[in-house]
């Protein structure tokens, strides 16, 4: 025991309280750099060894085990070694022998050299303050989870990003890590699930998109991204990241309405219709008894409104009458500007009847509302070439050139009506 006890750098003490003395084994002298020869057995000496700082707790903490408030004596301090500088160590000791009265007699301890432990804590601490520093200043929450065999999972370590992100502590999510599904969008908790599920599943990256609906900043868009690594216990530790791209959501929203829209008129623009134009036909050649209609229409006149009243007027003519055919429209029409002064309209459903009354009361509403600029009004007339969608028709483009041609009589026939083709 003794050559188990030496080898592992710890020292063995014994103190006399009666006569004031304590005796320390070759080990203890050894691990302070002292010959056999150079410590003394007295009580006082041995308090001098220890760093002022620490002295006074070290005499209460040892006055506590003596007076029989602890079950031993244990204190992490520093003592003085030959050459001057000091090492930490750990001590332990216990009272072995007591009077009739209680008082301690003899104490009997050991002194451990911890100096390389407390500086791996050291350089683990600034380790740990330098990683934290880091990733609070990752835009996001740095995470790290663990994923437990029985389904279960607890946060191991949280940025500070996380106000931002979630609006909790990272304690509070370190507590608590179901209070991420609380601020998940309901309509997105499904996919939210089925993400993590997979990637465990699979043990892969898990990514997601998602939103979360937040006390402070409402609805908002969240990425996260983790990485697994499988544990010796068999659980699986997530290493991710979650970020704010809400920004990024409503980027991407606006470059879509811009490329799928007319930036003028808010309406489809040629692409998006003839696109859409194809899925109608293709639907109708799939059911043969379906009826679709496609109107062209053109503005009667319209570079004159240009030229005498500018450019300016004449693109807030177009949005006007955007604005009267789009209040004309049901949710499953498509109306679009595929030229100048040209848009186009698909009424999904409608024969030409129903497609004829409708281009009536579009005609019939430009008419009832001119454009006014400056306490002038200006009137404007449409003309409208009609079709209907067949099975026979091959591509878009046929239909489209069928209407186009009655549009084209309408306007050699007086313009300002209607001719079905």
């Amino acid at each position: 025991m003794a050559l188990a006890i030496q080898g592992s750098g710890t020292g063995i003490w014994d103190r006399d309280l009666l006569r004031g003395q304590i005796h320390y084994s070759t080990a203890w002298k050894a691990m302070l750099a002292y010959a056999e020869h150079e410590v003394s057995t007295r009580i006082e000496d041995s308090y001098a060894r220890v760093h002022p700082d620490e002295l006074e707790h070290v005499q209460q903490a040892m006055q506590a085990h003596f007076n029989g408030q602890t079950e031993q004596y244990h204190v992490e301090h520093r003592l003085r070694c030959r050459d001057g500088s000091y090492k930490w160590v750990c001590s332990r000791g216990k009272v072995v022998a007591r009077d009739a009265q209680g008082n301690a007699l003899r104490m009997l301890g050991t002194t451990t050299d911890i100096s390389n432990l407390r500086s791996l804590a050291k350089r683990l601490q600034h380790s740990v303050e330098l990683v934290t520093r880091l990733t609070d200043q990752v835009p996001g929450v740095v995470f790290q989870y663990l994923s437990y065999r029985d389904g279960s999972g607890s946060f191991t370590y949280v940025s500070a990003g996380v106000r931002d992100i979630f609006e909790v502590t990272p304690e509070q999510l370190l507590h608590d890590p179901e209070i991420i599904h609380h601020c998940v969008h309901p309509d997105d908790l499904a996919v939210y699930n089925a993400a993590r599920k997979e990637a465990e599943r699979v043990f892969s990256n898990w990514h997601v998109e998602y939103r979360v609906q937040l006390p402070r900043q409402g609805l908002r868009w969240r990425l996260g991204e983790a990485r697994p690594q499988r544990e010796v216990d068999g659980s699986i530790a997530w290493h991710g990241v979650v970020t704010d791209i809400t920004e990024r959501k409503r980027f991407e929203r606006e470059l879509h309405e811009f490329a799928s829209m007319d930036a003028l008129t808010q309406l489809a623009n040629r692409r998006v219709f003839m696109a859409y134009l194809g899925t109608e036909l293709a639907r109708i050649q799939r059911r043969d008894m379906s009826v679709s209609s496609l109107l062209m229409c053109d503005l009667d006149h319209f570079k004159l409104v240009n030229d005498r009243w500018g450019h300016g007027i004449g693109d807030r003519a177009l949005r006007h009458f955007s604005d009267i055919l789009r209040s004309q429209l049901r949710a499953s029409d498509l109306a679009g500007r595929v030229g100048g002064e040209e848009f186009a309209v698909l009424l999904s459903g409608a024969g030409s009847f129903p497609a004829r009354d409708f281009s009536c009361r579009v005609q019939h509403a430009l008419a009832s509302e001119p454009l006014r600029v400056d306490g002038e009004e200006i009137h404007l007339t449409l003309s409208i070439g009609l079709t209907q969608l067949t099975p026979q028709d091959s591509t878009p483009d046929t239909a489209f050139g069928r209407a186009d041609k009655a549009l084209y009589r309408a306007k050699q026939n007086g313009r300002n009506r209607v001719e079905i083709n």
